[in-house]
């Protein structure tokens, strides 16, 4: 029997990672529930007590709300619910005696005057509610009476409800039947309005609430041991849950208001309604812009707040750490511009499950509660189970209903952990101190610090597993850009920092990166690669294979590595003597490639700029003594972005200051291998431009590239593109290959 329970036990580990950690709550996710406005709605209302599933592990979106149910969430959407006993013994209702199983709901909303009986004095608790009847009830308990309203029932009400958003996403018709998936969207938007005389309806409750707040995660450890606690993206306190209940994670990444009883525990937390959300990979990053690896682009202020590493910030000091291949969540305005950005898509998870067979998806189910229709992602791209591989690490994220599966893998010395060995939390490697998952805990007991390993990640960069480095069991990925004083950005999105001999070196070069003892990092330049033949650009393939959709494209320019966008490339064939490294997915398709330099090296596009140098030469004066004379000559580079341009060397070429140019560099980066002037057209109205990537010039439509470089002439600045198309109704085009590759404004 212990031989046959070992052996069971040995096979249920062997199928996943997923355990329940110790002393946590059950984790409550149902299946039938895909759509994501409505998993944050009921999440935000499950955790409050206003609603609940099934045994069955269902919520039954579709089906009908009686009026005693409705009741029932209205108290406790109230907070209501320790007044509830005052009213065990009250009949107010014949229909709805103390011996009724809702009767103190029914009879507390009745005194509370949100709820009326019919003419013939009963409640009759088991019949239907309306749309109608909901909004009015809900009007109510905002302090809105019958005679702020008047005019026909429901419409009158149902118009006000619309005009305080209480019927966001619930539809207009008043006379049809209430589904508990539209009472829960109706009583999160309950939560989001403001009462009629001064104030929110949460602030109206019995309750704190901190407003303007991003959830970093619900599985923290609070002061009860329990990991079921919430850790706001502002500060370091953590928040316990106040009905013991665990959240699922539907609600992470999210902004909101977090809800506090007066013992400071957590009520529930209530996301804003933000508009757009939605989950991209990125391909490129500025100051003003995001751009995917569909080449689409995304406005951004440099003041919009930004969760990233821990902390919230203003964009302006986070986007250039957000390398390529990094996946964030963008929350849009009506304009399209990001109003709130969470590095990392919101995926902190859980738990997780490691695959331990190519193409396997088991214990997904038991990641997303038992639902099957998901979608499924695999490093930001959408897959199918047979992209999977042995060793992926699979999560969940309830907002999107999508499991998010990542095959990150970094190889290094385990230098230290908090708070042990046995227990750890946070496991520091190459410099880097990763959390650890509780599912993951037992899989890191087994190292202790100063053993190498190689931790398997998720999505969110957390450590679900580790195996042993040694025998080459799987293999590490980790490729990052070197940065100066020994940091090294990696694609996943973290820093990495350590000594390391060549890292002078290969400053703004990819490298592959791992660690043998405390403090050092092993770099090696990336090279070669498992996918061979020329890029065909227009086609998006290379040698016989596909480009995967969320391909990252970069090129070794004069400032290392950068990060491009396919269509930015010149259009036709790049051949293979100019890729220094291409990398194919377990799809089979291309998914890294960098553009080596050398004589035929990467395009830059700019603006010529000229400077004057001067040397002394040694002569003979007039009285035949030495002396020198100063000589002076005119060189000229190429500026191509704000404090961005290349050396000035001494060559002839028939160009001027401020003429717009195509160069590319010599091997040696002593000057220019070839140099020619971009055609020029002036003058071209704001209304030649059918979209921001596309622009009509005497009849002939070009292509823009998201980055397209723009100047300012009177500022003297690179501006973005909207930036320019803003400030000036006509602008100066440079074109080469079919493609706009400056643009200059002014007046």
């Amino acid at each position: 029997m212990k031989r046959f329970l070992s052996f069971l036990l040995a096979a249920v580990m062997a199928s996943s990672l997923l355990v329940l950690p110790a002393g946590a709550a059950d984790v409550v996710r149902f299946s039938d529930v895909t759509d994501r406005n409505t998993i944050m709605a009921v999440e935000s209302l499950r955790l409050m007590g206003v609603l609940d599933g099934y045994n069955d592990n269902t919520f039954r979106p579709g089906a009908a709300l009686n009026r005693a149910q409705f009741c029932k969430m209205a108290v406790y959407a109230m907070n209501g619910e320790e007044e509830l006993g005052l009213y065990n013994t009250v009949t107010i209702f014949p229909d709805a005696k103390p011996t009724h199983w809702a009767s103190a709901y029914i009879n507390m909303a009745s005194r509370k005057g949100i709820i009326a009986g019919y003419p013939d004095g009963r409640f009759h608790p088991e019949r239907t509610v309306t749309v109608g009847q909901a909004v009015t009830i809900l009007l109510r308990m905002l302090g809105y009476e019958d005679k702020d309203i008047g005019g026909v029932w429901p419409a009158s009400y149902m118009a006000v409800g619309a005009t305080v958003g209480l019927t966001d996403g619930i539809g207009t018709n008043g006379n049809a039947t209430l589904t508990r998936g539209q009472a829960a969207q109706l009583f999160l938007n309950l939560l989001r309005a403001d009462m009629k005389e001064k104030g929110s309806y949460l602030s109206s409750l019995k309750a704190t609430v901190l407003e303007n707040q991003v959830l970093v995660t619900s599985s923290a450890r609070g002061s009860d041991g329990l990991e079921t606690a919430m850790k706001l993206a502002s500060g370091d306190a953590v928040y316990q849950m106040a009905s013991g209940k665990a959240s699922n994670g539907a609600l992470n990444g999210l902004r909101g208001t977090l809800v506090l009883n007066k013992s400071g525990k957590v009520i529930t937390f209530v996301p804003d309604a933000m508009g757009v959300q939605m989950t991209i990979t990125v391909a490129s990053t500025k100051a003003s812009q995001i751009v995917d690896v569909s080449g689409a682009t995304y406005t951004v202020t440099g003041q919009a707040k930004t969760y990233y590493n821990g902390e919230e910030k203003p964009w302006s000091e986070v986007f250039s750490w957000v390398s390529a291949g990094s996946t964030v969540t963008l929350y849009l305005n009506a304009a399209g511009g990001a109003d709130y950005i969470f590095v990392g898509g919101g995926s902190e998870a859980n738990s997780a499950v490691i695959v331990y067979e190519n193409g396997s998806t088991a214990g997904f189910a038991d990641l997303t509660g038992g639902s099957t229709n998901y979608k499924l992602y695999k490093n930001g791209a959408e897959v199918l189970a047979r992209d999977i591989q042995k060793y992926d690490v699979a999560t969940y994220a309830p907002a999107t209903n999508s499991i998010r599966v990542c095959d990150t893998r970094i190889t290094g010395f385990y230098e230290s952990c908090s708070p042990s060995p046995d227990d750890p939390e946070e496991i520091t490697v190459l410099g880097h101190a990763f959390p650890v998952l509780a599912t993951a805990r037992e899989s890191i007991s087994k190292f202790k610090p100063g053993d190498q390993l190689t931790l398997l990640l998720t999505e969110g960069n957390q450590v679900a597993g580790a195996v042993e480095a040694k025998g080459a069991v799987v293999t590490s990925n980790a490729i990052g850009i070197v940065r100066e004083g020994g940091r090294v950005d990696l694609l996943c999105g973290i820093t990495l920092t350590g000594e390391s001999e060549d890292g002078k070196d290969l400053v703004g070069q990819l490298v592959r990166v791992s660690s043998t003892y405390r403090g050092h990092l092993t770099l090696s330049r990336l090279s070669g690669g498992n996918a061979n033949g020329n890029l065909d650009v227009a086609e998006r393939t290379m040698g016989q294979r596909k480009l995967a959709d969320n391909v990252m494209i970069f090129q070794n320019g004069v400032d290392g590595a950068e990060p491009v966008s396919l269509s930015s490339l010149t259009d036709g064939i790049i051949p293979s003597g100019r890729i220094a490294y291409a990398r194919v997915n377990s799809a089979g398709k291309v998914d890294l490639i960098v553009i080596n330099s050398g004589i035929d090296s990467t395009v830059i596009y700019g603006r010529v700029y000229v400077e004057i140098a001067s040397s002394e030469v040694p002569i003979k004066n007039e009285a035949g003594e030495d002396d020198t004379k100063l000589v002076t000559w005119e060189t000229l580079g190429v500026e191509y972005g704000n404090n961005k341009r290349t050396k000035a060397f001494a060559m002839r070429y028939d160009v001027n200051g401020g003429d717009y140019v195509a160069v590319t560099l010599n091997r040696a980066n002593s000057g220019f291998s070839s140099l020619k002037k971009l055609d020029e057209t002036k003058n071209v109205p704001n209304s030649a431009w059918t979209s921001e990537n596309l622009v009509t010039i005497g009849g002939r439509t070009y292509k823009v590239p998201s980055d397209v470089l723009c100047y300012n002439r009177d500022m003297k600045l690179w501006v973005t593109l909207a930036e320019a198309h803003a400030y000036s109704d006509h602008c100066n085009i440079y074109i080469d290959g079919g493609y706009v590759r400056c643009i200059e404004v002014g007046r």
